[in-house]
């Protein structure tokens, strides 16, 4: 469905006055409501939305003249397209798809905002023990969540696939900005990182040009800048994984940036058995233990590269990680048993997370 703000590839301005409501889709976070200024500057909240990189962008941005604005928030959209054409995986013209194609036969020179990219993605690998890992296509691709159909692949396809995971399997030179892989079925896929990078540059494209107080959400992936009229930030929502209720709790940020991984709509279902779509790169097998986890930093990059990693590694490894990462909080959501599940929330969010009302029944609420 064409979203109201695409028109003909224009971007018109939406203003929003009573309250935001900001990407509801199944990433688990959104914005879940600001105060409007009824001052004598008359600012308000005007966002404009766009199509890009597999989803839907939204810059919204407080102001008292819209037309002035356009400009700046044009700048911010021109960003995601960029990005979007250099580290696509859906397209056979990417500089990602070039390198996936030409890698493992001699040393592909890369874009440096893919170098800039891949040094962060490796560096999370390493971080995180393998848990992030951008190789993990083929893994992807063998329980159907990448190409389709979904399906519970054989043992042995498991193997087959691990065979060709693995980020020690890719050499990147940053001097040269060269990279090579050690075989041809090895792929990198950039998506569990590249919206989190595009997310950071259009933000600092806003900052650059004078916006103070602006939201980019990119699919949940966000940056919040400043604080909307009438509030001292921007409240954002953390989405029940489960759908009970659209949002557990509220977190209010300012100068940070936040994001989710849960399971939600995708999955694969087998013999009674519910298989998610987030896969362990070690093993092969989706991951289990936690159904959501938030991470909130100063960079939506390392938002987006943790929170994966972070729901990979379990409850009781994702929390003792979190603690060590001084860039990073977690907010870890663990099933539990009766229909009431546990909600661990990290020291230094305790005093901005506000638990929803309609939550309280079935959400008991842990501090790490």
């Amino acid at each position: 469905m064409r979203d109201p703000a695409v028109n003909r590839g224009r971007v018109r301005p939406i203003v929003a006055r009573a309250m935001i409501l900001l990407c509801v889709l199944p990433v688990g976070v959104a914005l879940a409501g600001s105060g409007a200024s009824t001052g004598a500057t008359a600012r308000r909240t005007v966002s404009w939305a766009a199509r890009t990189m597999g989803t839907y962008v939204r810059v919204t941005v407080a102001t008292d003249d819209s037309a002035a604005m356009s400009p700046e928030a044009d700048r911010a959209l021109a960003v995601f397209r960029r990005v979007d054409s250099l580290m696509s995986n859906w397209t056979a013209t990417s500089e990602v798809a070039r390198i996936n194609r030409e890698a493992a036969g001699a040393p592909t020179r890369i874009e440096p905002e893919v170098g800039v990219v891949l040094e962060a993605s490796l560096r999370l690998w390493r971080e995180s023990r393998g848990a992030f890992d951008i190789t993990v296509e083929p893994l992807v691709r063998a329980w159907g969540f990448l190409g389709g159909p979904r399906r519970v692949p054989s043992d042995d396809e498991i193997r087959a696939a691990l065979a060709r995971v693995g980020a020690q399997r890719i050499h990147y030179d940053p001097p040269t900005r060269t990279l090579r892989f050690d075989d041809p079925g090895v792929r990198i896929d950039l998506g569990g990182i590249a919206k989190g990078y595009a997310v950071d540059v259009a933000a600092e494209s806003l900052k650059v040009h004078g916006v103070s107080d602006a939201l980019v959400d990119l699919s949940g992936n966000m940056v919040a800048l400043g604080r909307p009229p009438g509030a001292g930030g921007w409240r954002i929502g953390i989405r029940d994984p489960r759908d009970r209720i659209p949002y557990l709790a509220r977190l209010a940020i300012t100068g940070q940036a936040i994001s989710t991984s849960g399971q939600y709509e995708q999955f694969v279902a087998r013999d009674g058995r519910s298989y998610g779509h987030i896969i362990d790169p070690r093993t092969g097998r989706p991951s289990e233990g936690l159904i959501s986890v938030t991470v909130v930093s100063p960079s939506a990059m390392e938002c987006d590269g943790w929170d994966t990693p972070l729901f990979v590694m379990g409850p009781v490894e994702a929390r003792r990680k979190a603690r060590q990462l001084d860039h990073v909080a977690g907010v870890l959501i663990e099933p539990g048993a009766g229909g009431v599940d546990t909600m661990w929330v990290e020291e230094t969010l305790r005093d901005r997370l506000v638990l929803e009302p309609a939550a309280r029944s079935f959400i008991r609420v842990r501090y790490f």
